[in-house]
Order: structure tokens, then sequence, then C-alpha cells
């Protein structure tokens, strides 16, 4: 991270409107990325998570508001090899040998990394010297990603970067992306696995309608839906009875076992031991990133709150 950007967004976008002939993108976006962050862009198709990387990544312009990376524009940045990049569009060129494309891209750039570095930072150093047409669908990611750190950036942006990967090759990516972060890069990444962001980043913004509608820790986003859940087992009591307790909402039986939806789940809980005592394995959890999600974007653009206070 270089000294003089500490006190400055590595992303600023102010005011930004973007629309597509009728359809309106983004609609007065204002979004500040801080370095060293991991940020999770979260949102429903169509909520301008694409627009909005476009933008960072220079391939398009805002209709109006403005849009500073680095503190410079972002093509200007891209170029100069601070900014990487790694899309959900496009095929690696083929009939390449994996070092071969590595090493074209880096000589694209003034400052690359070393490409022996980038290599064995991204797990592709086995297979160098593959064809690019011969890789499965876990190591093209992987080469995707040498491609967009090659140019050792400041900041990298990823689109849906675990999209179309079996389980062990979102875990292996991941792996890789720890250890990007942990090297300082502020990392910025779109992705419909709400369980990424919440195990993933340090914040997640969530998006509806082309605005911010959440900003902040995966805690606090949940925390705007509020409540906490109650899970026991607690067999032959009746659901109604449960219902009655002070703090629960809503009940929810799945066989022996009980989900209490509370609104104040410590009276609740309280109030299920000492009436219930034979109830066990009871488990109290926060409400999940997906309720938040769906109650953050099914409300509307307006209707929601910023719980980290970073707009």
């Amino acid at each position: 991270m270089r000294a003089e950007e500490v006190k400055c967004p590595a992303v600023w976008i102010g005011g930004v409107e973007k629309s597509y002939g009728r359809v309106t993108a983004l609609s007065g976006l204002d979004l500040a990325i801080f370095p060293g962050e991991t940020v999770a862009l979260l949102g429903p198709n169509g909520a301008g998570k694409s627009t909005t990387i476009d933008l960072l990544l220079g391939l398009s312009r805002p209709d109006a508001g403005e849009v500073r990376v680095l503190g410079e524009a972002p093509a200007e940045m891209v170029a100069a090899g601070r900014v990487g990049g790694m899309l959900q569009t496009g095929q690696l060129i083929r009939h390449l040998r994996v070092r071969e494309l590595v090493s074209m891209v880096a000589s694209l750039y003034p400052r690359p990394r070393p490409v022996d570095e980038v290599l064995e930072l991204t797990a592709t150093a086995s297979i160098a010297g593959r064809d690019t047409t011969k890789l499965s669908g876990g190591q093209t990611q992987r080469v995707r990603l040498a491609l967009g750190l090659v140019g050792d950036p400041d900041l990298l942006v990823l689109d849906e970067p675990t999209a179309a990967l079996d389980v062990e090759g979102r875990r292996e990516l991941w792996a890789v992306l720890r250890a990007v972060s942990s090297s300082g890069t502020t990392v910025l990444f779109a992705t419909h696995y709400l369980e990424e962001a919440d195990e993933h980043a340090d914040r997640v913004v969530l998006l509806a309608a082309g605005r911010v509608v959440a900003d902040g820790t995966p805690n606090e986003v949940r925390g705007v839906v509020g409540g906490r859940r109650i899970r026991a087992n607690l067999p032959g009591v009746d659901s109604d009875e449960l219902a009655g307790l002070a703090g629960v909402a809503a009940v929810e039986r799945r066989g022996d076992a009980v989900v209490l939806s509370c609104t104040g789940s410590d009276a609740a809980l309280r109030l299920l031991l000492a009436r219930y005592p034979t109830a066990c394995d009871i488990e109290v959890t926060a409400a999940r990133l997906e309720e938040a999600f769906v109650e953050l974007t099914g409300a509307g653009a307006g209707a929601a709150g910023d719980p980290g206070a970073r707009r």
C-alpha cells in the first residue's frame, strides 16, 4: 500500500447515474472503499453490480457523477497495472501454455509481478506448461486470477469469481484470495453466494435498484432485520403454546425440533427453559445474511438504513 493513499479511499463513487436506453442501472450510487478492505458487492440480478464493476475497470463511463480509483480515473489506473480484474465473460486465449499467457499479459504492464511468483501464489505453477484448452473449470479460474494479479494491482475487482465452480474449486480459489488480501491488496468481489460474503468479506455492500441499501460488516447487515432464532429438541409440545412465550414471533416445527423466531431471544429462552426443562440440543443463532438480503432488496432501494454508516 502506498503511504499517500492511506488517507483516501481506494474506490470513490459519488452520485453516479448510469442508464442503458430506458433501463436505469445505477441511480445516484455513492460508495467508498478503503485500502486493505475485502468488500462483497451483493444484490439481485439487475441491481447494478456488473455496471459498478465495469465503471471501476474503465470499461464504461457514468452518465453523471464521478468515479475515482486510487485517486485517479479508472482507465488510467488499469493501464498502469494498479487495478486488476477478473470478469465472468471472456475466454483464455486458445492454444497458449499457461506460462506463455501470463508472461504475455505481464509484458503489458510497467511494473509487473514476477511471473513465477504469480504462478505460485495462484497455485498454477503445476499447470504452467499446460495448453489453455486443456484446463478444468477451477484451473481456468485460477489462471484468470493470475492474469488479474500479474500487473501487481493495489485493487483487485472480481465479478462472480467462483461461478460454475464445484465446492472444491471454490475452496481453492478462496485460499488464493485470502493470501492476496493478507498482502494488503484491496479486494472487491461481486457474488451470488451469500455464504462467501459472510465468510470472506470484511464488509458487505448491498445494492438494489442501482443504489446502496445496506453497508456494513456481515453482522451489521444481518442486524438490520433484527431478532434471533432458538432451535431446540422439544417433542410433544404444541406450537401454539410456544408461540405464546414472551419474545417469540413465530414457531416452526421440524419433527421433534422447533425453531422459534424471536424479537426478544433472552426472555424467550428463559421462559422456554423454565417451562420445558426437558428441552435439549438448544442453539441460539442470529438472523442469516440471506434473510437480510431478501428483506432489504425486496423492500426496494429506499427502504433500508445504513448499518455501517459508510455510504
